[in-house]
């Protein structure tokens, strides 16, 4: 697949890219996705500090006073919630969010999902993401001319330039990462997916190599 390269501002950059088939042309699994993504918000999840109940707590098992007789209500041991020092009542108890998933799996999610982005006419190249003037309104511009869409993924190579990473900061809907982060999750949730030379190149090695 071959796909035109621009520049920021709209303009024809060099020779066109073609795209390996073995990373954006494979035919998407929702069933694969859906697993990659699920696996993926599980790992992102934080988990509440366990407390320690009723038979957690260090307390005597004596009951405490006697059941009739001692004019106050009937108690069991001190670790009952009631008293001070007790064990809490419902507490949070310590869940495991740490799914597994095998690596070609995840590897096979990230591919299909870059190919739903190319099946679609999702993909936006660009040459580089280097600004002349690293300034938020002249991104927003640029932005709009190249169709970029309400919400949008910019992957850059090894890591994302400091003036278009400085600029976008401010613009609600994009989202920049370097070539490592691409994940399954955020490529599904653009609208748009852009990628430099670089990233192109970062992605499919990611594979091949």
């Amino acid at each position: 697949m071959k796909l035109k390269v621009q520049t920021l501002d709209g303009k024809k950059a060099g020779n066109d890219i073609e795209l390996s088939d073995d990373v954006f042309g494979l035919e998407p699994r929702a069933d694969i996705l859906h697993r990659v993504v699920t696996w993926q918000r599980e790992k992102a999840r934080g988990t509440a500090r366990p407390t320690r109940e009723r038979s957690d707590v260090a307390r005597t098992g004596k009951k405490f006073g006697r059941q009739k007789g001692g004019g106050t209500a009937r108690h069991g041991d001190r670790a009952a919630p009631i008293f001070i020092g007790g064990g809490k009542a419902h507490g949070a108890r310590k869940r495991d969010f740490d799914p597994q998933l095998n690596k070609k799996v995840r590897a096979l999610g990230l591919k299909m999902a870059l190919s739903d982005k190319a099946k679609s006419d999702s993909i936006i190249i660009l040459d580089t993401l280097e600004m002349k003037d690293a300034k938020t309104k002249a991104l927003k511009d640029q932005a709009a001319g190249l169709g970029f869409g309400k919400r949008v993924l910019v992957i850059d190579g090894e890591s994302v330039d400091a003036g278009f990473k400085k600029a976008s900061a401010n613009l609600f809907g994009i989202n920049v990462m370097p070539a490592v982060g691409a994940n399954v999750y955020d490529i599904l949730r653009a609208e748009t997916l852009v990628l430099t030379r670089a990233a192109v190149e970062k992605l499919e090695a990611r594979f091949n190599g």
